[in-house]
């Protein structure tokens, strides 16, 4: 199905729901796709952003796998 046709048919079958709670849910839904945008980051964002890229390049970083043991350890402990 094309996405004009699949936009038809749910327009079409929209067109027979009555339930206000459901088409609000729709609507709620449809809203935050159209309105989209850019996220912005905060100074603060950035700022860290930045920090694990120099941490990254200085190969200060940590494997995935082995956090999780880590994480899992200190859980056991508590």
């Amino acid at each position: 199905m094309s996405t004009i046709e699949l936009r038809h048919s749910i327009i079409e079958q929209l067109s027979h729901i009555d339930d206000d709670s459901f088409l609000n849910a729709i609507k709620t839904i449809i809203e935050s796709k159209v309105n989209e945008r850019v996220y912005e980051l905060s100074d603060f964002q950035k700022k860290r952003v930045k920090s694990g890229r120099e941490q990254l390049r200085k190969k200060q970083s940590i494997a995935n796998d082995v956090l999780q043991k880590e994480i899992d350890q200190w859980l056991d402990t508590k």
